[in-house]
């Protein structure tokens, strides 16, 4: 079992094929009785084995090897939310933050979580490939987890110096904590940035697209990923934020990093049963579509005449596509208007660029999904920690970070209805293969989490005003007597708002973007959430300078009881509705890219 030869380049990789192929060939041709074999006819054009074979269908891919792939992505979000679920708790309570500073600074390392997965794409796509990405994302989220637990044991030791300890020493001590939670911490980020966007794409590429069962399957196994994700972080959620608030944040943090490991592992007993694209000596899809868009501003000053010439003389008929974008058609010529000299582009690289610019819009109109996102990890925690959390059980009170075990509770019972009930009658009544088209369940999601907005700010307003009524407004340490069972439909919907749109917009950024660009896809979705993190620190600073002059509270007051989270959940209703409003508009002009759906 040569496990060496999956560290080799790609190149060497389609070499093996070619030779395999040769070989299989001349065996035909010299022994017609080899012609019989089913060998041939049961490989996938364009991947390999292990052993840079080629893969035969029967024996690779599919559910066996998807199942390994999902569980390190467990594994993953387990650790990956056994970190942000509760930091803002660990911001505010260890190191002393405030309720502001401490949201913007959650929402800036989600930010950057959710941003890194592209250059991790671009690196995987053009240099590692995804398999040895996933390995050494692994490792590296491994180390930056046993360091997060180290810089909380530095934390306990400084607690634990007593009156007698030298303030010197402990200052010092606390500044590097600091310094060694914020450093692994973004390290945690960097390795997500890795991990993210080639474990899906990886576990994508274990369905032939070709094969009509086999893309029915790749179509559920996007729900049934979601479900794998969501299970975790429900682990996580039930069990770890326990361990954080009433326990010890040093095991909390280590536990992530044992569970990474044991992912990782798991991970790797799949190997012989994987998919393996190969990638052969053409330059990076980047790079092809980046030409497009250089030549096309080049060739700027040619006359659409031409373009239409050199179309009719490669015998391009005109489609909805051709027509869209047309400038992009001038790529099809050198700058000097011929096509003799210097280099021109395909067809299908500028179908592959027109298809990357038509996700812009897409992209775009989902951020204020992601600003909402945001939110059910800051606001809607700090909010559950005000109130009665007492649960039938002598003593025991639900951790307020574990309030987010509804989103991904609603997103396990849900998705499988939809999978299993809701898809087949809706197939049964449009005649989709989906049952409805990516794009509206995308926009049906929206709906959902603008709706959970307005009931956010409903509840927030209902816990203000027993807050004021039972004279509270001044006691901010003091339980507010409303239960937290108030949250759950703002959790539940947030949920189910998740199996419509999270889930929908990582098919569709996978299902719409170039073959080799599929990990770039993939990062370019998760780059909505983390510029909607960004975009929500922004909005939480500017509506706090806002509103926090003249000794007035802001609303987002340390005093929870004198701020407005309920005006913020409002505002945030009325900008999800404008954005919806804005996404429908552009998904009226938005053209299926050929590879992809046709739906």
């Amino acid at each position: 079992m040569n496990y060496d030869l999956l560290l080799q380049s790609d190149h060497w990789l389609s070499l093996n094929y070619s030779k395999t192929f040769i070989r299989a060939i001349s065996m035909s041709i010299s022994d017609p009785s080899a012609a019989q074999t089913p060998l041939l006819d049961d490989t996938i054009d364009g991947c390999l084995d292990y052993k840079g074979r080629p893969v035969r269908r029967s024996s690779s891919g599919c559910w066996i090897s998807a199942s390994f792939i999902i569980v390190v992505e467990i594994a993953e979000r387990f650790a990956y939310y056994g970190i942000s679920s509760n930091l803002i708790t660990y911001l505010t309570g260890p190191l002393g933050e405030s309720t502001a500073t401490a949201a913007a600074q959650v929402n800036a390392w989600n930010g950057a979580a959710s941003l890194l997965p592209l250059l991790g794409a671009f690196i995987a796509d053009s240099f590692l490939g995804r398999y040895r990405t996933i390995i050494l994302a692994s490792l590296v989220y491994i180390l930056g987890l046993g360091l997060l637990a180290l810089s909380a044991t530095l934390g306990s030791i400084s607690s634990s110096g007593g009156q007698n300890a030298d303030d010197i020493a402990l200052s010092s001590s606390l500044q590097f904590q600091v310094i060694l939670f914020f450093s692994s911490l973004y390290l945690v980020a960097f390795a997500q940035g890795g991990h993210k966007p080639c474990v899906q794409a990886f576990g994508a590429d274990q369905f032939d697209t070709q094969d009509p069962e086999e893309c029915k399957a790749k179509s559920s196994f996007f729900n049934w990923w979601y479900f794998g994700m969501c299970a975790g972080t429900l682990t996580t959620l039930s069990i770890l934020n326990y361990i954080q608030d009433n326990l010890s944040w040093v095991l909390g943090f280590a536990i992530p990093g044992i569970v990474m490991a044991v992912g990782l592992v798991v991970f790797l007993l799949g190997t012989m049963t994987y998919r393996y694209s190969v990638k052969g000596d053409e330059e990076s899809p980047i790079v092809t579509v980046g030409r497009v868009f250089i030549l096309a501003v080049r060739n700027r000053k040619t006359s659409y005449s031409a373009i239409a010439a050199e179309e009719e003389a490669r015998g391009i008929l005109a489609t909805e596509s051709s027509k869209q974008f047309k400038f992009l058609n001038k790529a099809l010529l050198a700058p000097d208007g011929s096509k003799e000299q210097g280099e021109v582009c395909s067809i299908r690289e500028v179908e592959e660029a027109k298809a990357v610019i038509r996700l812009a819009p897409i992209w775009a109109t989902s951020l204020i999904y992601a600003i909402a996102f945001a939110q059910s990890s800051t606001f809607f925690t700090k909010q559950g920690a005000t109130m009665d959390r007492s649960t039938a059980m002598m003593g025991f009170e639900i951790p307020a970070a574990s309030l987010q075990s509804f989103i991904s509770l609603s997103v396990v019972l849900f998705i499988p209805i939809y999978d299993r009930i809701f898809v087949p009658l809706a197939r049964a009544l449009t005649g989709k293969q989906a049952g409805i088209t990516l794009l509206q369940r995308i926009g049906s999601g929206m709906v959902i989490s603008t709706i959970s907005l307005v009931i956010a700010a409903v509840v927030e307003m209902r816990r203000l005003k027993i807050a004021e009524e039972y004279g509270l407004l001044d006691k901010p340490n003091v339980m507010v007597p409303m239960s937290v069972w108030w949250l759950v439909p703002q959790y539940a919907l947030y949920g189910l708002a998740d199996v419509f749109t999270m889930v929908g917009l990582q098919e569709f950024f996978y299902d719409q973007m170039p073959n080799e660009l599929r990990s770039v896809g993939l990062a370019l979705y998760l780059s909505i959430f983390g510029v909607g993190s960004f975009l929500s620190s922004f909005l939480i600073s500017a509506i706090e300078n806002l509103t926090s002059g003249d000794g007035r509270d802001s609303w987002f007051a340390n005093n929870l009881n004198r701020a407005h989270l309920d005006y913020f959940f409002l505002l945030l209703a009325v900008l999800s509705a404008v954005g919806l409003t804005l996404y429908v508009c552009c998904t009226k002009y938005y053209i299926y890219a050929r590879w992809g759906r046709t739906f």
